[in-house]
């Protein structure tokens, strides 16, 4: 199994002590550094390989979240803090998890665990691209098969995955999904992706998808029609 590197961020020691110590015990995770502060992880973060981030959220000088949105390309990160009130926000600038203090160590393995599925979902060398999405959701990460897709429906800010056994809600953009998913997903309106093997009928301006009706947008008709139906447009 491939180790993290791991970097701890929090201005209070005992914070990051605990970190450390709970990091020791995993096999799979090293410690390449501590930092006190967000402008001594910037540097640390230059110097060395980072995969996990560890961030404190309040913290003098900048937070962690304005620290996160400061870095270009971040590793994976955990928050780890004392307040609830900024999940929602942590989780719409895309971290793995958010521990809430204090908290026990296996809830810090279940952290861990989702940031190795985030760190290797894509990475290079290892074999074909996952055949799942994560999906923030809930305060969860699930893992979002792609054969149990039937559609997804852009909900303003939000985006709903819709399947067999209902549906999952998390934040995100529609534009942002379509460039990131595998062959197999059309764009048939500017707020719905069909999975394209779920589509069974055409039925005028709409597709049917089980008892879901999909409405086509006019500037998608000749592709929708073209490539689900293999008919002229």
């Amino acid at each position: 199994m491939s180790v993290l590197n791991c970097l701890i961020v929090d201005d209070e020691e005992l914070a990051r002590r605990l970190v450390r110590a709970y990091c020791e015990r995993l096999p799979d995770l090293r410690v390449a550094g501590e930092a006190a502060h967000p402008l001594a992880a910037r540097t640390l973060l230059r110097e060395r390989a980072v995969d996990l981030l560890f961030l404190d959220i309040q913290m003098p000088e900048m937070t962690g979240l304005d620290f996160l949105r400061s870095l270009g390309r971040p590793p994976a990160v955990i928050l780890t803090t004392a307040y609830a009130d900024y999940a929602v926000e942590g989780f719409e600038l895309d971290v793995v998890d958010y521990l809430l203090k204090p908290f026990a160590f296996d809830r810090f393995v279940r952290a861990v665990g989702k940031a190795r599925d985030y760190r290797f979902a894509d990475a290079p060398g290892t074999g074909a691209p996952p055949p799942f999405l994560l999906v923030k959701a809930d305060r969860k990460t699930y893992r979002l098969p792609y054969a149990d897709i039937l559609y997804i429906e852009s909900l303003r800010e939000y985006v709903g995955y819709h399947t067999r056994d209902g549906r999952r809600v998390a934040l995100g953009s529609l534009k942002q999904l379509e460039e990131s998913l595998p062959p197999g997903f059309l764009r048939v309106h500017k707020s719905y992706i069909v999975a394209t093997d779920k589509v069974e009928v055409l039925d005028g301006n709409q597709l049917h998808i089980g008892d879901a009706r999909i409405p086509i947008g006019g500037s998608y008709r000749e592709v929708v029609k073209e490539r689900l139906f293999n008919c002229e447009p």
